[in-house]
């Protein structure tokens, strides 16, 4: 059976990551991002709807996760759903919890406004951290594959 587990968000920090080290020294961040979902009723009324994501990163992607990002800031993640399970203390029922453990993560704005809202090049100041990303294709490599896209 084919599987396929890969999340990508695009939202604003609702905290400032929280940085911890396990016993054996690898760095954990969690944090927590808005996504909003803007869409209009059929009688033409704007509505918007926010979810709240809770992400953990591991390793320097933790590290730089803390040191750079703070609440308010937006941020691109790529990651994979992970489901927790445990059993309440309090009330002895199962638990459960969905959240995403992030791959990798691209700062976007500026760092001292907290965004792209002053006007800032987004491209200019924009980071990544994570896996490494492949270079830019050549213009001729760009339009063979667009012939052999599947839609």
């Amino acid at each position: 059976m084919a599987s396929f587990n890969k999340v990508i968000l695009l939202g604003n920090l609702t905290r400032d990551p929280e940085v911890r080290y396990t016993p054996k020294g690898s760095a954990v961040a969690d944090l927590g991002i808005a996504v909003n979902r803007q869409y209009t009723l059929e009688n033409g009324e704007k509505r918007e709807e926010v979810t709240f994501v809770d992400v953990t990163f591991w390793g320097r992607t933790a590290e730089v996760a803390g040191e750079y990002l703070k609440k308010g800031r937006p941020v691109f993640i790529e990651g994979r759903l992970q489901l927790d399970t445990w059993d309440d203390k309090q009330s002895g029922q199962k638990r459960s919890k969905l959240k995403v453990i992030g791959e990798t993560m691209q700062m976007l704005g500026s760092p001292r406004s907290g965004g792209a809202a002053n006007g800032g090049d987004e491209g200019d100041r924009a980071g990544r951290v994570g896996k490494p990303v492949a270079p830019p294709k050549s213009a001729a490599a760009a339009e063979a594959d667009e012939d052999e896209i599947p839609f």
